[in-house]
């Protein structure tokens, strides 16, 4: 890098009120795409207060946001873009982002841009509504992605079920299986397949499998962790191996289990914000287990109780000691970033429940171990107390 290139750097990072300066010392003239990023970002970061453009209006006009999301997209990196949408939406409160179909259709995709619109998605026009499902798939598509193979790995290597039963039931065939054993015995002549054995479902398997419940913290806090857990619980749901729920809670509680088929629509369905009523919601969780040694209880939380911390932990014990497997998520934030009340997760921790923030990435290995009983050292990431 030039001595130019470096003094105009620092121009860009010091801001246009520095130009004088800069233009004293014999340096600062920036080039077209300088004078493009230096405009993109004073709008943000300007001392000044920055402008996008004024309409007939009080506020920022669509054209002009438009325009300085367009400069944003052309001249930094997605990842870059990502930060100053978001710092656009809190330093200048421009809601008008996420609340107009062209302007959500030119947004860097953004977990905390998504978190934000799931917020709003009560003030959301009709006609963004659609704009705002399809920016949240994006986000949704990128989670399936890093998870949703994982997880079905995980599940099926953690669970030992009988798949098979020997009692004959014309309903309970499994076909691909009993094909896939037979194909040596296909007969030319017939141009069929004559099956030495035909092998039928295990129905007693729906009786013994696994349930997961997965109770989720709706509060502000939550959005990150919301997003992983949405997607994590319509795997999950999509499997025959275990039997899903998902409950969310703030004061109140909130089944969505009927929304699991879809995680766009699950998303949608939860309330963020509002306070939290943590023993509440396990006391709702606690009616939903029907066979506690076959229950995996998941509670996803900053634990900021804002009812009752001594029902949270009595509703906690009696789960752990009817032979419930439970676990604490504690939040993430920040790009995985523990965030959680210290106090509350150590007095969970003492009573023999596992109450960690792990890496998005590794809840699948997180669920195996579950399953199976195992431990979760090396899961931990380091936390960082609120």
């Amino acid at each position: 890098m030039t001595q130019e290139q470096q003094i105009a750097r620092w121009r860009l990072i010091l801001g246009a009120e520095t130009q004088d300066s800069f233009l004293q010392m014999g340096g600062g003239a920036l080039s077209k795409d300088e004078l493009l990023m230096d405009g993109a970002l004073s709008a943000i970061y300007g001392s000044d207060g920055g402008s996008f453009g004024r309409g007939a209006g009080k506020g920022p006009s669509s054209p002009h946001i438009s325009k300085w999301l367009g400069d944003l997209r052309s001249l930094f990196d997605p990842e870059i873009v990502a930060v100053v949408q978001n710092d656009a939406i809190e330093r200048k409160g421009l809601t008008q982002l996420l609340l107009e179909p062209e302007l959500l259709e030119g947004l860097e995709p953004d977990l905390n841009m998504a978190s934000t619109l799931l917020m709003l998605k009560d003030q959301i026009p009709k006609k963004s509504k659609e704009s705002a499902r399809k920016f949240i798939r994006k986000i949704v598509e990128e989670i399936n992605r890093m998870l949703e193979n994982d997880v079905r790995r995980a599940v099926t290597a953690a669970l030992n079920k009988r798949a098979h039963s020997p009692l004959p039931s014309a309903s309970a065939i499994d076909f691909p299986y009993t094909i896939r054993r037979n194909l040596r015995n296909y007969n030319q002549e017939l141009k069929t397949i004559i099956p030495e054995r035909v092998w039928f479902f295990d129905r007693s398997s729906k009786v013994n499998r696994w349930h997961i419940i997965l109770d989720i913290d709706q509060s502000g806090s939550m959005g990150q962790s919301i997003m992983y857990s949405s997607v994590m619980a319509c795997v999950l749901a999509s499997m025959s191996a275990v039997k899903t729920s998902v409950v969310a809670f703030d004061t109140q509680i909130m089944d969505l289990t009927p929304l699991c088929a879809d995680p766009v629509d699950l998303l949608f369905g939860f309330q963020m914000g509002g306070g939290t009523d943590i023993a509440k919601s396990i006391a709702y969780c606690q009616e939903l287990v029907e066979s506690p040694q076959k229950t995996l209880f998941f509670l996803i939380s900053d634990l900021d109780e804002g009812g009752n911390r001594a029902a949270l932990l009595r509703r906690l014990e009696e789960l752990k000691a009817s032979g419930v497997t439970c676990v604490v998520l504690l939040a993430i934030a920040d790009g995985g970033r523990p965030y959680y009340d210290a106090q509350t997760a150590q007095r969970v921790a003492a009573m023999g429940i596992p109450c960690f923030a792990c890496a998005p990435e590794r809840l699948p290995e997180l669920m195996e171990r579950a399953l199976k009983g195992q431990g979760f050292e090396g899961l931990a990431v380091e936390k960082k107390k609120r």
